[in-house]
């Protein structure tokens, strides 16, 4: 089949050409509108409930709300983890499932059991989802702040609602826009106690009042004739005064208003529960979320034109800062830096083609197999449904030498028998010529190619976000090797065909300068080789023991470090801060982080947004910057510098700077932002206080520790108030009833919503700071009036301070503490080995039902390494079976395989010699690195097999001859599969390339070591232990030959040359 598709694509040789160009157009139109992102598709399904519990401690979240949501949803298809917190007031739970899984069917079976957990829910209780969102989609973060300092905040935050936030949610592929900072304006109805008891009305009775000045009803239809126009009651509140004089108390001279007992004024929210800056000044910071699948490069310029509109509309005295942070400045950085790494790559399999051809011809015909193979990767990515990213861009970089691999050994050959036959007194037809050289060397190249794909079977099986992030590589790498396949037996034959011929070139005696120069050092080294096997053997074996045991030592990690060209900066004060001491401190990290050389913006975030998935409290800041790309430092120089200002500056406060793609895929593998989550597990958040203060003990000091943080397990103070309940039943009030008084007096209440443009202002009704901030005053609490006096709250409750947990985290359905740190200057799996031994005595010493777990980007690599060892077994296995079917001898093919130990030897030492970890990353390299290695040896060692079958006697000269005949196209696919890489290898952290720098540095170290035994190993190896089996092999292989020759009904059906025998093919060329 394979030699029928040969000799059509020779025959039809400009149809294949022209075909050809246009499939190469196609791809070029398809490949530049893929979708562009940074990294691939990582979106975990986890669906978020989130469920409001007014006055509510997290305790009591816990108990009423958390607890019965998590019972509900257990037991769901596909569920893994279920995450929690419950915080004052506030229940957040992340159920995660299964990779792969249908998101909008997960929320469907969500939303389906928390139908059934609704009655089990206190009043007012009602969970709801938030919106859709991908991991990575926090895509821009824009600043508001005003130009002068007079500008009222509110005025910004009503710009940023109702303005900002509605356009672009507005823009296709928005999920959800959170605006925090100044505070919401609204119209507060502030009620003074001593007032209330003045004119004896009870604050219930001002609340009723004010929710019945604003109402809209409707008196039915009337009948007037032929028409029936209908009755409406516009009793709309248009103006404060509107609220202001609704009457609270009926009095036939003087009724009591609510400007009697109140102030009706606009101002900003009472309660607030976050906060932000805005290059350290005080502002608005949105941050845009993106849908998952949503290309980012497409949306990011839709946002600019939305910003750019609203600009022209922005209120007086006040500044856009509209990339505080912008993911698409990454993204095409990283895809910029990777393209040019391809695109220098190719340039370099240029030169070496060129040095090794000295002829423009085939080296033309060799390089058309890179777009082409390009191109059609291009198709099927759009199939497939990939989008251009770092990994696949990777894929395409890795290949980019390996894709003109098919096509060398292809020109080579058909040169080289284009030459000898014009030798020849009678040279054979060119097309004959062509189609048996293309012929000769399809077995190899199909064979090797399948190896190829074969090597990449264990990334094609990684579970879980390390399967999602490196299988593109794969997929790129093993789509555009086919493709180069493909091109080989079509394409490449068709050209040969179409140039060959007919050049000047194949009149020329003998081989180019540098081909000689090197079959000359081949032949001496096979030799050398070959009189000293044994000792040759031994000493690359234990080369390769020495490299293994390096390997399996050294210090390992999950991913290498982004250079994303931001970092966030966080600070956690002690739990029970308020807000304006947070701000103050806040503050003083917006100061040292403005002042620190290579920053250009800083947004920061301080507390809660509302709408916002995340539960964090008052006392937690975050702040986003961004680098500015010209200052001349790296990116290790200016996280260290914010590191050690903020020791220096805030001492005693926890603080970490890292990255927020680093902390956004930490959070992702464990729930915790952090590389490192040790768990503490348990029932009493007593006993896990105290353990996870001994963790964090045992782990200060430890070298390469940084940002170590124990989650903040504390009881914070609150006020309880508790009812007496025979009191409450003298007077006739039932305990909701003194719940909802006070919740509406110190809390406060959206009574109502004044019309306003463009939107309405919530109407809220508390009562005035002075009756709010002091334990006495809420004690004076007037609840009504009665006949001996007024009725206060110290005469039904007793108010006292108390202590509560500041918040309850949960996971598969136990308590859990957390102590998380990040590391720097040593290797993952280094530390986690010194945090493992220091958690020893603790875990000995652990009372009954408690447990301490690993989590974090350790336990990720872990199993990725685990599953890649017992997979890249069975990848050897396939192999070996695919190499047994060529070859046809056990022998030879454990003979090819055994030059995998060997290349191991070059890609630890430039590991080592770069100082590099062992990463998943490094581990692709080295499973690459295994295809093309057993690629080559395949080439070798046919031509063992391809002389014995030619008549020549097995002896040292015979090997010496394959080594020197092989020598031009194995040194040529060798260095470009290795120099295409070199852009990459060199250009170390740079953005978008971190992923893929260990991936080059192995392959290029084992190229070199074992392109450079493939003339030192395998003929030492096949002489002592192969050359009886390539004979046998040659000798079946002669005799198969001449039974076609000697029997005449072979000509009508031969196996060598295809189903159509050899007679059919040689019609088809004529």
């Amino acid at each position: 089949m394979v030699n029928r598709l040969i000799a059509w694509s020779i025959r039809h040789r400009v149809l294949v050409a022209i075909l050809s160009l246009g499939l190469a157009a196609w791809g070029l139109w398809v490949g530049l509108r893929l979708p562009v992102d940074v990294l691939p598709d990582l979106n975990r399904p986890t669906v978020t409930v989130m469920t409001e519990g007014h006055g509510l401690v997290p305790v009591e979240v816990e108990r009423l709300i958390t607890r019965p949501i998590e019972e509900s949803l257990n037991g769901m298809p596909g569920l893994e983890t279920i995450r929690s917190t419950s915080a004052m007031g506030l229940s957040i739970v992340n159920v995660e499932f299964g990779w792969g899984s249908d998101l909008y069917r997960n929320r469907q079976l969500v939303q389906e059991r928390l139908t059934l957990a609704r009655g089990r829910l206190p009043e007012g209780a009602f969970p709801e989802l938030a919106p859709i969102a991908s991991v990575m989609g926090q895509v821009r973060i824009v600043g508001l702040k005003a130009t002068d300092r007079s500008t009222d905040p509110t005025v910004l935050r009503a710009f940023a609602d109702q303005t900002i936030r509605s356009r672009l949610l507005s823009v296709p592929g928005v999920a959800q826009v959170v605006p925090i900072g100044s505070t919401p304006r609204q119209l507060q109805v502030l009620v003074d106690a001593d007032r209330l008891l003045q004119h004896g009305v009870t604050l219930a009775e001002v609340r009723d009042a004010v929710a019945g000045a604003n109402r809209v009803a409707s008196g039915g239809m009337m009948a007037m004739g032929a028409t029936s126009p209908l009755v409406i009651l516009e009793g709309k509140a248009r103006d404060p005064q509107d609220i202001a004089g609704a009457v609270v108390k009926a009095h036939p001279v003087r009724p009591v208003r609510v400007e009697d007992v109140a102030r009706v004024v606009f101002g900003p929210a009472s309660i607030r529960t976050g906060d932000a800056s805005v290059d350290g000044e005080p502002g608005v910071v949105i941050t845009v979320y993106k849908q998952p699948g949503v290309d980012t490069m497409a949306l990011d310029a839709q946002i600019d034109a939305a910003l750019e509109e609203l600009s022209r509309a922005l209120p007086p005295q006040t500044a856009f800062v509209p990339a505080l942070y912008r993911q698409a400045d990454f993204i095409r950085r990283s895809v910029d830096n990777v393209s040019e790494a391809i695109r220098d790559g190719a340039i370099l399999v240029v030169v070496v083609l060129a040095l090794f051809l000295l002829n423009v011809r085939t080296t033309l015909i060799t390089l058309l197999a890179i777009p082409m193979s390009i191109a059609l990767a291009a198709l099927w990515f759009r199939f497939l449904g990939l989008s251009i990213n770092t990994m696949t861009l990777g894929g395409l970089a890795i290949a980019v030498g390996s894709l003109v691999d098919d096509a060398i050994v292809d020109v080579e050959n058909v040169f080289r028998r284009l030459k000898e036959n014009l030798a020849k007194a009678r040279p054979d037809r060119s097309v004959d010529v062509v189609f048996r050289a293309s012929s000769e060397i399809r077995g190899p190249v199909i064979v090797g190619t399948l190896l190829v794909c074969l090597v990449y079977v264990p990334l094609f099986a990684l579970q879980g976000m390390e399967g999602r992030l490196f299988t593109p590589i794969g997929i790129a790498y093993v789509i555009s090797i086919a493709a180069s396949l493909l091109v080989a037996m079509t394409l490449t034959p068709a050209l040969c065909q179409l140039l060959l011929p007919d050049a000047k070139a194949t009149e020329r005696a003998g081989d180019p300068w540098l081909v000689r120069i090197l079959k000359d050092a081949a032949g001496a080294v096979v030799r050398w080789s070959l009189e000293r096997p044994a000792p040759v053997l031994g000493v690359l074996f234990a080369f390769s023991f020495a490299a293994g045991a390096v390997l399996f030592t050294r210090g390992s990690n999950f991913l290498p470090p982004f250079d994303e060209g931001a970092a966030q900066v966080n600070i956690l004060l002690p739990p029970g801060t308020g807000l304006d001491a947070a701000n103050e401190f806040g503050r003083r990290k917006d100061l040292l982080v403005m002042n620190t050389p290579g920053v250009r913006h800083a947004g920061r975030r301080t507390g809660r947004a509302a709408n916002d998935a995340h539960a964090h409290a008052v006392n937690f800041s975050e702040t986003l910057v961004t680098f500015d790309p010209g200052c001349g430092r790296t990116r290790e120089e200016i996280l260290g510098e914010l590191r050690r200002r903020l020791r220096e500056d805030l001492p005693g406060v926890v603080s970490s700077a890292e990255q927020p793609l680093q902390h956004a895929l930490s959070h992702l593998l464990s729930g915790v932002n952090a590389q490192v989550a040790v768990k503490i597990r348990g029932t009493d958040l007593d006993v896990l206080r105290r353990i996870s203060i001994d963790v964090e003990n045992a782990l200060k000091g430890l070298p390469g520790v940084v940002d170590l943080y124990r989650e903040p397990q504390v009881l914070v103070p609150q006020v309880e108030v508790s009812p007496r309940r025979e009191a409450l039943a003298r007077v006739g009030i039932r305990v909701e009833e003194l719940a909802e008084l006070i919740e509406l007096a110190l809390e406060g209440e959206e009574i109502s919503r004044l019309a306003a443009e463009p939107q309405p202002y919530p109407v809220t009704l508390m009562l005035e700071e002075k009756d709010r901030a002091d334990l006495e005053r809420v004690r004076d609490l007037l609840l009504a009036p009665s006949q001996e006096g007024a009725l206060r709250l110290r005469d039904l409750a007793d108010v006292t301070m108390v202590g509560s947990p500041n918040s309850v985290n949960r996971e598969t359905g136990s308590r859990l503490v957390v102590v998380q740190h990040n590391v720097e200057g040593r290797s993952l799996g280094e530390i986690v080995r010194d945090v493992q031994q220091a958690l020893v005595p603790i875990r000995a010493s652990l009372p009954p039902g408690y447990s301490i777990d690993l989590g974090g980007q350790f336990e990720a690599q872990q199993a990725a390494a685990r599953l890649m060892l017992i997979l890249s077994s069975i990848s050897l296995a396939l192999m070996f079976l695919v190499l047994y079917a060529h070859l046809k001898s056990m022998n030879l093919s454990l003979q090819v395989l055994a030059k995998l130990p060997p290349s191991l030897i070059g890609g630890v030492a430039l590991l080592v010699a770069t100082g590099q970890e062992v990463s998943i990353a490094a581990l692709v390299g080295f499973i690459a690195l295994a295809g093309i290695v057993t690629r080559n040896g395949i080439l070798l060692m046919d031509h063992y097999i391809h002389l014995a079958r030619e008549g020549m006697p097995m002896s040292p000269e015979l090997v010496v001859q394959a080594g020197r005949t092989r020598m031009a196209p194995m040194v040529m696919t060798a260095l470009c599969s290795g120099i295409a890489l070199v852009p990459l290898l060199l250009a170390g952290y740079s953005s978008g390339r971190e992923l893929l720098w260990p991936v080059a540095t192995v392959i290029v170290g084992g190229l070199i070591t074992s392109t450079c035994f493939d003339f030192i190993f395998t003929p030492a190896l096949f002489w002592l232990a192969g050359r009886k089996a390539a004979l046998t092999r040659a000798k079946e292989l002669g005799a198969i030959e001449t039974g076609l020759k000697v029997d005449p009904a072979n000509e009508a059906e031969d196996p060598v040359n295809g189903q159509g025998g050899a007679a059919d093919i040689r019609q088809s060329l004529s």
